[in-house]
């Protein structure tokens, strides 16, 4: 059986079943031996090899299974993650169809010939958003295609961060131009913050620090502090019988930081460094979760927002308000339908 290198620092390499780790989360047996298959396969494969970044083929396949894992995606996309880059060393699909299955040969193909187009577009850098933007769009004919690419370019950043280059600074352009809105586009929400924090950090080091200084707080702490303020609002809304769908998330530093450009805000003046978003069957139960959010909470004056009776030009309708929130830190309420 395939013997996996250490996916995250102090784990050490096992063997068998074990070895696939989080590759194999949330999947059957039947599908874990896919995996499985695909790097025994691989592993021998890609020994010696290595990207035009300097980073190694191997590690760089697990780590990009890893991300598909993270985002929940089917077995069949994990496995072709894994197998990105043997359609090169192959010169072909033809094994892969023998060992693995069309469907499976198929998607590392199209990472493939993505891949080869990007290359391709680095003559003609004027072109090279719009030709990758129509490609990725229109051309490709499976979105797990794309979702494998993401994972892929998130897994180079992430190399970056250990091994600085002086291709830090335009694979993190291309990364905020091309890959991170399609990220967006896509809902993949987990890389598109990954993807946008790294291309920043390498791109605006001092403005990344000083934003990171900034929040006091690591991500890991506001997640912990959502998390805490969910359990307190979905306590007091059971308690008057509103039926409610809670969830939160921590701004990450590069939206902090476009925040604060495109509204020439001061970073005290950024509310939704940690937000709720609450959903309600009603527009009545709206306002009603309004009531109970400030009478848990104090509201921070002028940051109260209806676009419930007053609806954006998008019709995108929503109650926005501010609250200090437990721990006296600022916290964005949005309550929908």
């Amino acid at each position: 059986m395939v013997s996996v290198v250490p996916l995250f620092p102090g784990q050490h390499p096992r063997s068998g079943a074990a070895a696939l780790g989080p590759l194999a989360d949330g999947l059957a047996a039947p599908e874990r031996a896919l995996l499985a298959r695909a790097l025994e396969f691989a592993e021998p494969l890609y020994a010696g090899q290595t990207l035009s970044t300097g980073e190694p083929v191997w590690p760089h396949a697990l780590g990009l299974a890893a991300g598909l894992a993270s985002i929940g995606m089917d077995p069949v996309a994990r496995a072709a993650g894994i197998l990105f880059a043997a359609p090169k060393q192959l010169g072909g699909l033809e094994q892969l169809e023998e060992k693995f299955g069309v469907e499976v040969a198929a998607l590392a193909g199209g990472v493939e010939k993505l891949h080869r187009l990007r290359v391709l577009t680095r003559a003609a850098p004027g072109e090279q958003n719009e030709i990758l933007r129509k490609m990725v769009l229109g051309m490709v004919e499976d979105v797990r295609v794309v979702l494998i690419r993401l994972a892929s370019r998130t897994q180079t950043l992430r190399w970056f961060a250990k091994n600085p280059s002086d291709q830090r600074k335009p694979y993190a352009r291309e990364s905020l131009d091309i890959y991170s809105p399609l990220a967006n586009r896509l809902g993949v929400w987990q890389l598109k913050w990954e993807l946008e924090d790294l291309s920043f950090r390498y791109l605006e080091p001092e403005l990344y620090k000083k934003i990171a200084r900034m929040l006091d707080e690591k991500r890991i702490e506001r997640e912990q502090y959502i998390a805490n303020s969910i359990d307190v609002l979905r306590k007091k809304l059971k308690e008057v019988v509103v039926k409610s769908e809670i969830t939160g998330r921590p701004k990450h530093i590069y939206s902090i930081w476009n925040k604060m450009r495109a509204k020439q805000l001061d970073f005290s003046e950024v509310y939704d460094v940690r937000a709720l978003r609450v959903i309600v069957p009603s527009a009545p139960d709206c306002y009603s979760v309004l009531g109970i959010a400030h009478d848990l909470w104090e509201p921070i004056p002028k940051e109260f927002d209806d676009y419930i009776s007053r609806p954006k030009g998008n019709n995108y309708q929503s109650l926005h308000t501010a609250v200090i929130g437990p721990g006296g830190r600022t916290l964005e309420v949005q309550i929908r339908t």
